[in-house]
């Protein structure tokens, strides 16, 4: 179960990502509740699976998972352009981070 917080703690790390991008550096009302809200359960989420998580990759896999969910998003939105070689970057990312789950 502390797997399955985790990559939803890395969801909304992706969350608060994009809404911070958005915030306008926090004018934006809508955008900033948004980054507060989702930025709390990413961390809180966080915490309670590194209850039973080792702690480097539980980080690891919660960073990448937001990181790699922000950069898909904003390239499906337009707001980034997509190229082959972000892709098969974000791929070695993920296959990373996979590995750390099967040794950890």
């Amino acid at each position: 179960m502390d797997w399955v917080i985790l990559l939803a703690s890395g969801v909304m790390e992706a969350v608060w990502a994009t809404a911070l991008g958005r915030s306008e550096g926090l004018r934006r009302p809508v955008p900033t509740v948004v980054f507060v809200i989702a930025s709390v359960l990413s961390l809180v989420g966080l915490g309670i699976a590194l209850d039973t998580l080792p702690t480097g990759t539980a980080y690891a896999v919660w960073t990448a998972t937001g990181a790699s969910l922000t950069v898909l998003w904003a390239m499906f939105t337009g707001a980034e352009p997509a190229s082959t070689k972000k892709v098969l970057l974000l791929v070695g990312i993920v296959t990373c981070v996979v590995g750390l789950k099967v040794v950890a």
